[in-house]
């Protein structure tokens, strides 16, 4: 696909697998890849499990998509957001989709856009199965939008037999091999790394990375908190303060020294 300055995308929502509190925020972030020229929301809004989503979709201009579930334990809503994804790649309406899920089902889904050339960005919680992360070119953790993350609490399991099973938070990757893999594919022959390419390989190599997962703002600011970096400033070259961050790995630098 072409770059595109500013790419048109289609933010799909599985209201039933999404939280309505934090859609602001997830508008605001997808701003940063591109325009959302669309923005659907699919559930029953029969039902009042979906009570929490009317404001929001009012003041967010999402358009809600109605899906009844006509059969108990299928889930229609996740046919009818696929069946419309489908209709919007083959009309070449959007440079790229923004996927808001937790769930596997739409593994398939992502791997079929990015195969017709089109980006895929993925929105979910910490439990998101990892092949649905995989199958994104990005995959943004929804905990990291939130003004206020939320604590988890603890409390006692209810002895009802009906209780529902925990949900298991996939732990972040460690960020460490992330960083040395992907400096040692984009370093010089002298071992500096640009820090532009490095954070573009950490991506290629784990969509779901994110310096906010690890606490940070900003790619620089983790990497000089990394005692195993070298971390060089090159200026621009156009006589101003600006300056390009480099990074080396401190056992390259041993050898090369």
């Amino acid at each position: 696909m072409a770059a595109n300055t500013n790419p048109k995308l289609a933010v799909l929502i599985d209201a039933d697998n999404a939280q309505a509190a934090v859609i602001q925020e997830l508008l605001a972030e997808v701003s940063r890849y591109g325009t959302a020229t669309i923005k659907r929301a699919y559930g029953d809004w029969t039902t009042t499990n979906l009570r929490g989503w009317k404001d929001v979709l009012h003041k967010m201009a999402i358009q809600p998509i109605q899906q009844f579930s006509y059969t108990t334990g299928k889930n229609a809503t996740d046919s009818a957001l696929i069946i419309d994804a489908m209709d919007v790649l083959h009309d070449n309406a959007v440079d790229g989709f923004c996927l808001v899920s937790s769930d596997s089902d739409f593994t398939r889904l992502a791997t079929r856009i990015r195969e017709a050339g089109l980006l895929v960005y993925g929105f979910g919680e910490r439990k998101t199965p990892e092949p649905f992360v995989a199958a994104c070119d990005k995959f943004i953790y929804t905990e990291i939008l939130r003004t206020k993350p939320q604590e988890p609490k603890a409390e006692a399991m209810p002895a009802s037999t009906n209780a529902k099973p925990v949900v298991e938070t996939a732990e972040l990757p460690a960020l460490r091999p992330m960083i040395e893999t992907a400096v040692d594919a984009v370093a010089r022959d002298d071992g500096w790394a640009p820090l532009g390419p490095v954070g573009s390989q950490m991506n290629k190599n784990n969509p779901s990375f994110d310096p906010r997962n690890y606490g940070f703002a900003q790619l620089g600011k983790l990497m000089r908190k990394q005692d195993y970096l070298e971390i060089k400033e090159v200026p621009i070259g156009d006589g101003s303060t600006n300056v390009h961050l480099h990074v080396r790995c401190k056992a390259t630098s041993a050898k090369a020294g």
